[in-house]
C-alpha cells in the first residue's frame, strides 16, 4: 500500500506540474551549447534518457530500461508507453530536445514543443558502487527566476555495463506493477468505450437496412469508401477502425440471424470481446436480435443474451 501511495503521490504532483508548464510557449535565450559528449556516464545516460523522452522515441527510451522493465514496457500499450514518456519531461506533444549547458555547465536537456517548452537541468551523480543518484530540476522554460523548480533524484543502476533508470525520486521505477496499475485504470474506459461502440454499430447497421432495404454482409460494408461515393459495398457509416471490427481494447463479431423462407425479417446480434482478456476488458457485451444488450465476465469469450442486461 506504501508503495501504491508513493505511486500516486508522485503521478499526482507530475501532472500538477505538466499543466503549469503546458500553459506558455514563451522562450527565453539559451546558455552556450555544450557537445554531449561533454557529459559522462549515468549523467550522460539520464541526458539520452530525457532526450529520447521528449522526441517520445520508444527505440531510444527502451535502451535505458532495465531487463525486467524493458519487457513490461513491450507489453504496454502504445498509449501507456507515451504516457509514462511524457512524465520525464511533462509535455503532451512530441518535441525537439536539445542538450546544452547552463552558465554555470551543468548539462541542460530542453524539450521544445508547438505549445511548450521544458527545461532540465542535470546534477553532478553520486555514485556508490553499482548504483548513481542524479539531482535533476525540472521547469518551465519560461521561469527564468527559479519561483517553480521542481528538484527530484534520479536513480540509476548500472546493468551489463550500462547505466539504466531505477527510480524517479522516491518511486521505484518498477513498470511490471506500474503495468498492472495501468491496466486497471484502463478497463473501466474501455468496457464504456466498447458498449458505446456497440450502439454505433447498431445504428449504422438500421441505417444501412433503410438505405439499401436490406443488411449489410459485414461490418466493412459499413465503413468509408475508398473512392468516391458511398455505396452498398462502402456506405461511409462508420470510420474505418471500427469497420474492421476493432475500438477500445475490444473486437466486434456482427452475425445476421432470424431470416426464413416465410418472409421472416432478418435481425442481427453483436457482440464484443476483450482483444486481451484482463488487461483490455473484462466483461464480454452481446447485443440480442431484439437489440437488448447484455454484459459479463466470460474470460475472454463471445457473451450471451443469458447474461445479465446492460443499462
Amino acid at each position: 500500500m506504501f508503495a501504491r501511495f508513493l505511486l500516486l503521490s508522485t503521478l499526482s504532483w507530475l501532472f500538477t506540474w505538466h499543466v503549469t508548464a503546458q500553459e506558455s510557449s514563451s522562450r527565453v535565450a539559451e546558455s552556450p551549447a555544450t557537445p554531449p559528449s561533454a557529459a559522462s556516464g549515468p549523467t550522460a545516460a539520464l541526458r539520452d534518457v530525457l532526450s529520447a523522452a521528449c522526441s517520445q522515441s520508444q527505440n531510444e527510451f527502451v535502451r535505458f530500461l532495465t531487463a525486467r522493465n524493458k519487457e513490461a514496457f513491450a507489453r504496454l500499450s502504445a498509449g501507456a508507453r507515451v504516457a509514462l514518456m511524457k512524465r520525464f519531461v511533462l509535455l503532451n506533444e512530441p518535441g525537439k530536445a536539445f542538450a546544452t549547458a547552463n552558465a554555470s555547465g551543468r548539462p541542460t536537456v530542453r524539450c521544445e514543443t508547438p505549445a511548450g517548452a521544458a527545461e532540465m537541468q542535470i546534477g553532478g551523480a553520486e555514485l556508490r558502487e553499482n548504483l548513481a543518484f542524479v539531482p535533476m530540476e525540472l521547469r518551465d522554460a519560461t521561469d527564468t527566476t527559479g519561483t517553480d523548480v521542481h528538484r527530484v533524484t534520479m536513480g540509476l543502476v548500472r546493468e551489463n555495463e550500462e547505466w539504466k533508470l531505477l527510480s524517479l525520486g522516491l518511486l521505484l521505477l518498477d513498470l511490471p506493477s506500474l503495468e498492472m496499475e495501468w491496466d486497471r485504470a484502463e478497463i473501466s474506459p474501455n468496457e464504456r468505450g466498447a458498449i458505446e461502440a456497440l450502439k454505433k454499430i447498431a445504428k449504422a447497421v438500421e441505417a444501412y437496412r433503410r438505405t439499401y432495404t436490406r443488411l449489410p454482409e459485414s461490418l466493412a460494408n459499413l465503413g468509408p469508401p475508398l473512392h468516391g461515393a458511398a455505396n452498398a459495398q462502402a456506405a461511409g457509416l462508420m470510420d474505418s477502425d471500427l469497420a474492421a471490427g476493432m475500438r477500445s481494447g475490444y473486437a466486434f463479431r456482427y452475425v445476421i440471424v432470424g431470416a426464413s423462407s416465410s418472409g421472416a425479417q432478418a435481425k442481427f446480434e453483436l457482440a464484443a470481446t476483450p482483444l486481451n482478456y484482463g488487461r483490455t476488458g473484462l466483461r464480454s457485451f452481446f447485443r440480442d436480435a431484439s437489440g437488448g444488450l447484455h454484459g459479463a465476465d466470460r474470460q475472454g469469450a463471445v457473451g450471451s443474451e443469458m447474461d445479465p442486461r446492460v443499462p
